[in-house]
């Protein structure tokens, strides 16, 4: 009498199957951690943009009654100066930069008013007028 033998393993079909499954978690990964760190850039910005929003109103408005024709990390001195560039590393107003100061109604450097406005990737434009 012959025993028949099993051969242990996993069959071709097995295989595909695993590794077709294991190919779309891989591929669901990425594409989260994408939008997860998109919406993290977004964040950063919107956090930039009101830290510049404050320290116009309540630093240079305040001492000076007029905003500045532009901002740098010299006009807004009590802010962090890496918060001027944005997650990807454009400088304000350049052509790089997803963060834009428009100053309005500007006669000999002083201005009546303003606009911040940071393009976010997930989200609208996210803006900023001045108050006063």
């Amino acid at each position: 009498m012959k025993t028949k033998s099993f051969s242990r393993g996993f069959t071709v079909l097995e295989l595909i199957i695993v590794c077709a499954f294991l190919t779309l978690a891989v591929i669901l990964f990425f594409v989260q951690k994408s939008n997860v760190d998109a919406m993290n850039r977004d964040e950063d910005r919107k956090t930039a943009i009101n830290a510049m929003y404050y320290a116009l109103e309540e630093g240079f408005y305040e001492e000076h009654k007029y905003y500045p024709e532009e901002i740098s990390e010299e006009v807004l001195t009590v802010i962090d100066p890496e918060l001027f560039t944005d997650p990807l590393g454009g400088y304000i107003n350049s052509g790089y930069s997803n963060y834009v100061y428009e100053a309005t109604n500007c006669k000999d450097g002083k201005c009546k008013g303003y606009t911040l406005r940071a393009e976010l990737e997930k989200e609208d434009d996210y803006v900023k007028k001045n108050r006063n």
